[in-house]
C-alpha cells in the first residue's frame, strides 16, 4: 500500500457498555495496516457521525451487542448521507440474528459481521469492503 493507511472508526453506539469485542477488532484492524480511530463507548449517533467526517475516514465499523442493530445502523447510515458523506462505507458487527443480515444489508451496511466472526475475515471484508486488498 502506499500512501497513508487507510483510516477506519471503529464505534460503540447506544447504552451498550461492552466494548472488549470492539477493542479485539480495533487491534486486528490496526495490525493489519489500518489507521484506526476507537470512540470509546456509549457513543450517540450525531456523534459518531461527525466524528466520521471529521476524522476523513474510509469507513465505520459499528460494534452492537444490544439488539438495537437494525435501527443504530440505519440512523448512522442516515446521518452520513445528511451529512453528505455517503461515500463513507458502514460495516456492523456484534449479535446480530442470522435474520437481520440482509436487513442490515438493505439498510445500506457494506458488510455484517456476527458474533463469532473470524478476526481475519473480519479483516478481510474490511479490506474489501474499504478495497485495501493489498494492506499487509
Amino acid at each position: 500500500m502506499t500512501g497513508s493507511p487507510i483510516r477506519v472508526l471503529v464505534a460503540k453506539p447506544g447504552l451498550d457498555g461492552h466494548d472488549r469485542g470492539a477493542k479485539i477488532v480495533s487491534r486486528a484492524l490496526r495490525d493489519a495496516g489500518f489507521e484506526v480511530i476507537f470512540t470509546g463507548i456509549r457513543q450517540k449517533v450525531d456523534d459518531i457521525v461527525a466524528v466520521a467526517v471529521q476524522e476523513d475516514v474510509a469507513l465505520v465499523g459499528l460494534s452492537i451487542l444490544s439488539g438495537a442493530h437494525l435501527a443504530l445502523t440505519t440512523r448512522v447510515i442516515e446521518g452520513l448521507r445528511a451529512a453528505g458523506a455517503d461515500d463513507i462505507a458502514v460495516v456492523v458487527g456484534g449479535t446480530i440474528p442470522g435474520a437481520d443480515v440482509p436487513k442490515l444489508q438493505e439498510a445500506g451496511a457494506a458488510a455484517v459481521f456476527p458474533t463469532g466472526t473470524p478476526l481475519d475475515a473480519v479483516v478481510a471484508g474490511v479490506r474489501e469492503v474499504t478495497g485495501a486488498i493489498g494492506v499487509a
